[in-house]
C-alpha cells in the first residue's frame, strides 16, 4: 500500500481478499474509510471497478457484510468499492437525526458551515478516492456505479454529471427526486442552503431531463417499501428519462420493501448489468 492508505483488516474471500481501509482526504479534511473486495483476477492485472454506494445509517461495511456479492463479483472479476456514507468528524447536531450528519452524507460537497469544511462526500467519491483507488489497487479505468437509497440518489448524480467517467450506472429502491422530498430537501438546505436553485446538480431527475446518458440505467423497487410514495418517487426518474431519451430499465417487484434482503435479491442482476458494459 502506497503512504497514506491504512489496512484497517483483510479476509481471504472466493479466491480473492476483502480488505478494508483508511486514509487521511484532503477533500473532507478528515480520515475516510472504504472497503475494496479485489476479485482472483487482480492478482495477474488491472480489473474494472464497480463503486457501490450505501444509504442511510450504512458504513463503508454495510454491503460487503450484507449484500452477497463477493462470489459473483469474484466470478465476472469485478473489484467492488464501497465508501463510507459520511466523515465521522464530530460536529454540532450530526447525530440529532438519523437522516442528516453522520452516515447521512448525501453524496453532496455541503456549501453551508460547519459541514462545508468535512461534507464533501461528492468530490472524494469521484475524484480523490478514485485517484487513490488507481495509486493502490490494480484498478482499471473502467467504472460502474450502483447504490441502494440515499446511494441510489448518489450513484445516479455521480454518472449522470460524469458519463465520460461511467460506463454504467444502477440503483436499488433509489431517492430518485431528492428536490421534492422530505429527505431530500431537509439534507439538500442543511448542506447547500435554502436556495433550491443551489439544489438541482443533485437530483438526478432533473439531470436526467437535461441529457441522454449513453448507457442503459437499471432500477429495481420493490412496491411494498414504506418509503416508495413520499421519498423515493421513481416516477419522476421515469419522466425525465423519457424525456431526454435515456433508457431506463424500471423493475418494480411484488412485495419486496428497502431492506438488505430485497438487494440481496437482484444484487446477481447488477452485477451482471454492469459486467456486460464494462466489459463490452
Amino acid at each position: 500500500m502506497p503512504a497514506g492508505v491504512r489496512v484497517l483488516s483483510e479476509h481471504a474471500c472466493f479466491g480473492g481478499v476483502q480488505g478494508f481501509y483508511a486514509h487521511d482526504s484532503q477533500d473532507c479534511d478528515a480520515e475516510m474509510r472504504f472497503s475494496v473486495f479485489r476479485p482472483p483476477q487482480a492478482a495477474s492485472g488491472r480489473v474494472p471497478v464497480l463503486w457501490y454506494l450505501a444509504g442511510l445509517t450504512c458504513t463503508e461495511e454495510t454491503f460487503m457484510i450484507k449484500a452477497g456479492a463477493q462470489r459473483l463479483a469474484a466470478e465476472l472479476g469485478l473489484m467492488l468499492v464501497a465508501p463510507d456514507t459520511s466523515p465521522r468528524v464530530r460536529l454540532p447536531g450530526d447525530d440529532a437525526d438519523w437522516d442528516f450528519g453522520l452516515a447521512a452524507g448525501f453524496y453532496v460537497d455541503a456549501t453551508r458551515q460547519p459541514w462545508a469544511r468535512h461534507y464533501r462526500m461528492y468530490s472524494w467519491v469521484t475524484r480523490e478516492l478514485p485517484q487513490l483507488l488507481a495509486e493502490a489497487f490494480p484498478a482499471g479505468d473502467r467504472h460502474g456505479i450502483f447504490g441502494h437509497s440515499m446511494g441510489g440518489h448518489g450513484a445516479l448524480v455521480c454518472a449522470l454529471r460524469n458519463p465520460q467517467r461511467y460506463r454504467s450506472v444502477s440503483a436499488f429502491a433509489p431517492i430518485a427526486a431528492p428536490t421534492h422530498c422530505p429527505w431530500g430537501r431537509k439534507a439538500f438546505a442543511g448542506y447547500l442552503g435554502e436556495d433550491p436553485g443551489a439544489w438541482a446538480s443533485y437530483d438526478a431527475s432533473t439531470l436526467a431531463a437535461l441529457q441522454r446518458f449513453p448507457s442503459p440505467i437499471l432500477v429495481d423497487q420493490g412496491t411494498a417499501d414504506k418509503f416508495l410514495v413520499e421519498q423515493l418517487m421513481p416516477e419522476r426518474l421515469e419522466q425525465a428519462c423519457r424525456a431526454s431519451g435515456t433508457e431506463l430499465r424500471l423493475r418494480m417487484h411484488e412485495g419486496y420493501d428497502h431492506s438488505y434482503w430485497f438487494v440481496q435479491s437482484f444484487v446477481e442482476d447488477h452485477l451482471r448489468h454492469h459486467a456486460a458494459l464494462l466489459n463490452s
